[in-house]
Formats: C-alpha cells, sequence, structure tokens
C-alpha cells in the first residue's frame, strides 16, 4: 500500500541491456541506496554460479590462486566514499549532437565501498618484474560492434593505478552485500576515474607483460577528437572537474523572491575547492556555499546559494568548479566523437514572475 508520498523515479535509457538515469536533479544527500543507482550495462545480466565468490588471480605472477569470498572478508579492509560517474554523463548536451545513450545529468551516483586492497591481493600473488597491467573480467559477456565472437566485459588498468591503495576489490555497498545489479559478488572500484573502469562481477584478474587492447579499451573508453579519424586519440580515465545545477530545474518558472539555488561537484583530480555562479553569461561571478566533509577525499562535493530574484525577467544561470589542482570547468566541452567526459560550464535558464 502507498504511503502517499510523490517520489521521482529513474529514466529508462534501455531495456537489453538495462540503462536506467537516476533522477539526480530531485535528490539531496551524499549516500544513495540501490533503489536510485544508475545503471549502465554493457550486456545481459550474468547468471551467478555457487562458484561466482570464487576470484582467481594469475598471469605475470609468482604464484596464481583463488580465493573464495569467505576467505577475502578475512584479509585487511578499506571502506571509502565514492561517486561513480559513467563516461557518458551528459552525452545529450554535446554540440554537435554524438551517438550514445543520450544520458543528461543522472549517470552518477555515490555511496560507501568496503572491501580489499587491490595491492593486498596482487602482494599476494608476487608480481613479475615484467608486469605491465592488471586485466579485470566481469562474468557479464555479449557480442560488441567489431568483434567477431562473445566477449566479457574486460578492461585493464596501469600499474600505478592498480597498486593505489584505494583501489578495491569491493564486497560491501552501504554496510551490505553489493547488489546484484550493481556487481554482487564482487566488484572493482577505481576512485578518481569514470564508472567503466570499475567492473562488476568481477571474476578474474590477470597480469599481464602486454598492453592490453580489448575492445572496451581501445575502440570504446576512447577520446576521439575528430569526426572521421582516430588521429589525436587518447583513452578514458580520470574523472574531469564538473558541477550541476539540481534546483531549480532548467527553464522553470519560479516566483520573485529569495530562492535556495542547490547543486553538486565532484573531479577526479583533486577536492573542490570553489564553486562559483553566474547570473550574465558569465561577465561576474560569485562564490556558493560548499558542505565539504574533507576526510571523505574521493566523495562530491554539495553547494548551495541563496537568490534574491532582482525583478521578473528571464535568466541565464550557470556554475563552474574549480579543484584543489587547479582545473577548472571550461567554457566549451571538449568535442569527442563518442560523447565521453562533458564537463562544460553547466547552465539553466529560468523565468522570474
Amino acid at each position: 500500500m502507498s504511503d502517499g508520498r510523490v517520489r521521482p523515479h529513474f529514466t529508462t535509457r534501455g531495456l537489453i541491456p538495462e540503462i536506467q538515469e537516476t533522477p539526480i536533479l530531485f535528490l539531496r544527500g551524499s549516500i544513495y541506496d540501490e533503489g536510485y543507482w544508475f545503471l549502465r550495462n554493457h550486456f545481459q545480466y550474468p547468471d551467478l554460479t555457487s562458484a561466482s565468490g570464487n576470484l582467481l588471480i594469475g598471469g605475470a605472477v609468482s604464484k596464481a590462486f583463488v580465493i573464495k569470498l569467505e576467505d577475502l572478508k578475512r584479509l585487511p579492509s578499506q571502506t571509502i566514499t565514492v561517486p561513480l560517474i559513467c563516461a557518458g554523463n551528459q552525452r545529450a548536451e554535446f554540440r554537435p549532437k554524438v551517438y550514445g545513450e543520450q544520458w543528461e545529468e543522472g549517470a552518477v551516483s555515490q555511496g560507501v565501498w568496503t572491501g580489499v586492497p587491490l595491492k593486498e591481493l596482487l602482494s599476494i600473488a608476487g608480481l613479475k618484474e615484467d608486469a605491465l597491467e592488471v586485466v579485470f573480467t566481469g562474468e557479464d559477456r555479449g557480442t560488441t560492434p567489431n568483434v567477431d565472437e562473445v566477449v566479457p566485459y574486460e578492461r585493464s588498468l596501469p600499474m600505478n593505478k592498480a597498486l593505489h591503495p584505494d583501489t578495491l576489490v569491493a564486497y560491501e555497498y552501504n554496510g551490505q552485500p553489493i547488489p546484484y545489479k550493481h556487481g554482487y559478488p564482487l566488484r572493482l572500484i577505481v576512485p578518481n576515474w569514470y564508472g567503466m573502469a570499475s567492473v562488476k562481477w568481477l571474476q578474474q584478474i590477470t597480469v599481464v607483460d602486454q598492453p592490453y587492447e580489448g575492445p572496451f579499451q581501445t575502440d570504446d573508453y576512447v577520446y576521439y577528437p575528430h569526426p572521421h579519424t582516430d588521429e589525436g586519440k587518447s583513452p578514458v580515465t580520470t574523472i574531469r572537474v564538473n558541477s550541476i545545477i539540481q534546483q531549480p530545474l532548467d527553464y522553470s518558472i519560479i516566483d520573485e523572491g529569495a530562492h535556495v539555488i542547490v547543486g553538486l561537484a565532484w573531479s577526479g583530480e583533486g577536492q573542490i575547492e570553489e564553486v562559483e555562479i553566474s547570473f550574465d553569461k558569465g561577465n561576474t561571478w560569485e562564490a556558493v556555499t560548499l558542505a565539504q566533509d574533507r576526510t571523505k577525499r574521493f566523495a562530491w562535493t554539495e553547494w548551495q546559494y541563496i537568490w534574491k530574484t532582482p525583478s521578473k525577467g528571464t535568466y541565464p544561470i550557470q556554475t563552474r568548479a574549480k579543484d584543489s589542482n587547479g582545473n577548472v570547468q571550461p567554457e566549451r566541452e571538449y568535442w569527442n566523437r563518442k560523447g565521453y567526459g562533458y564537463n562544460a560550464i553547466h547552465r539553466i535558464d529560468v523565468k522570474v514572475k
């Protein structure tokens, strides 16, 4: 029986495989339960078995081994708050437009992940001198363009990122087992990188001595800056500094008076230092109020600004964020033909009546 409360709903971007955009513009708070986590799948959900909790670590190591989920949980663990952001978030805002899921702002969510640092497992296995990258294989699989066979979802990390102490093999989300749709029983969590790196339904970890060239590494999740050539291509990795306005909504009509403008900001290259807001197409900027917990070094930043409308009329509202490494949202997006990494200055328009 309904309790009478009105709740926002997902926007469906695909059914097979399932792709759901979270109603981010209506959500406040730093931790999202599974009911509001966006979904981005490449294939159908995998059929899990009793062996799905067994993780194989092998390749260019001294001692390949299989570890069971219950044994993994006995190893030293770490808990971190991490947002996962689809590399295609805000793809709908690219001009000229590009093909792919037409995400708006809602391919992003945040939660608390608990797991074993990957470096702990690699230490047990013992890396060989020629170890170059670490490949992660999920249980989900299917067909993809330009490949003639069924392939798993699989990606690699360079060794320095694999050995980062905050790269986790996670088994809990918000203090509970990871939900099935989000990677149960094991998921790789790679802070500061776009979500494609955080492989779900993790089945196998393979250390390799040659550059990995799977389809989700060298075709998808690559920046192609030109419409018809591969010249200048580069891999999609670190989350770019960004901010969004959650309320008011774009092209909404509001009354004269005081209004609280709220939003989010994030970056994979440092913590958010500043978010500014403009009402005159960027001629002048004012600082907003940040709500931050500096101990959560990967978490996004909530912000707000009290706006006293000057008069009736139409107004553009823009925001730009700056991180601790000096990265600032650009005026224009970095256009690329697959539509990754959108982070141009955010803008909405409102009418004051």
